[in-house]
């Protein structure tokens, strides 16, 4: 008898125990993507102000700022991950798409960028680069037939007007020209070359590949294409030796890069690259403080509706509806 009231009791505990590892677990997936998509927002928010300063700060060419930070970030990375034996073996495969993932994502979209900034505002520019939640939904459609969520349109819509709001004043005082013209044009290419080194990421996961090897990988093969691309150009590699430079080039490599990509990229094998994405909405918010501190960046009357929507955007894209509602918006 008590034989049996003993498995009664371990068969009533059982439920009851797996129900508070599986909250418990929920909760601590919850906590690691947040401090991810806080950890991109906040770095990422940072680094313009860090490519301003290393622009000003005597560079040579834009090639050449590109190999030095991905150059720094890759060596430091491979060097990490050899210390503490994390450094997986990559097939030939694997290092033809880490090729891919360095010309997409660690070289040919920051010269975009840069030589974007030469004809369009940056705030222009943060427009443009917010499209990459657009970008990344159309590619998954396309590359691993994923359709994107229902609630990604509304999210991307409020993230996209709130964006333009609070640039409204910047937009409407750009003349159209070819140079506005090349800028759109150059923005918009980085952008999708962002996209695409998603995608390639999101690949390398699929297949179970380590985000942080295949990171550092990518980051030493974009190096290598800006150092061919400055030799063919007949530009020195020769670094700008100053304190402003060479402060600016660290903070770049090792917590934009090393960190700040570690972070996204971890979190597009987490929660998905068209989700991931949505911290490029919200991250110019950062740059926008900065701006109004460093900078002195003027708030004009549009700017707090945009940073409302942007807000709404991003609860609308996490937060977790009730059953009822959610079956309305779905």
């Amino acid at each position: 008898m008590r034989k049996i009231l003993q498995m009664l009791r371990k068969l009533l505990q059982e439920p009851i125990g797996l129900l508070v590892q599986t909250r418990r677990f929920a909760v601590e997936n919850l906590a690691m993507n947040l401090f991810l998509y806080l950890s991109v927002v906040l770095i990422w928010g940072t680094t313009w102000i860090a490519i301003y300063a290393q622009q000003s700060a005597g560079i040579n060419a834009v090639t050449v700022a590109v190999f030095w930070r991905f150059l720094l970030a890759s060596l430091v990375m491979l060097l990490l991950l050899k210390l503490i034996k994390r450094l997986h073996r990559l097939t030939l495969q694997d290092h033809l798409f880490c090729v891919l993932q360095g010309g997409c994502v660690f070289g040919f979209n920051f010269v975009c960028f840069y030589y974007a900034s030469g004809y369009i505002s940056s705030g222009l520019e943060s427009v443009i680069f917010s499209m990459a939640v657009m970008y990344n939904a159309i590619n998954q459609w396309i590359f691993f037939r994923q359709r994107p969520s229902a609630r990604l349109i509304p999210a991307i819509a409020l993230g996209m007007a709130g964006i333009v709001a609070l640039f409204w004043h910047d937009l409407r005082s750009t003349q159209a020209s070819a140079g506005l013209m090349w800028g759109i044009g150059l923005s918009a290419l980085g952008t999708l070359g962002f996209s695409f080194g998603n995608m390639i990421s999101q690949r390398h996961q699929r297949l179970q590949r380590d985000v942080l090897t295949t990171n550092s990988y990518g980051m030493l093969y974009g190096a290598l294409m800006m150092a061919l691309v400055s030799l063919l150009q007949g530009v020195s590699l020769q670094p700008a030796w100053n304190t402003q430079w060479i402060g600016a080039l660290t903070y770049l490599a090792i917590v934009g890069s090393v960190m700040g990509f570690g972070a996204y990229f971890t979190l597009v094998g987490r929660i998905g690259a068209s989700r991931a994405a949505c911290t490029t909405v919200l991250f110019p918010l950062v740059a926008l403080a900065l701006s109004t501190h460093f900078e002195g960046y003027e708030w004009h009357a549009s700017a707090i509706p945009g940073l409302v929507m942007i807000l709404l955007g991003n609860v609308v894209m996490f937060a977790r509806w009730p059953a009822s509602r959610r079956r309305v918006i779905i």
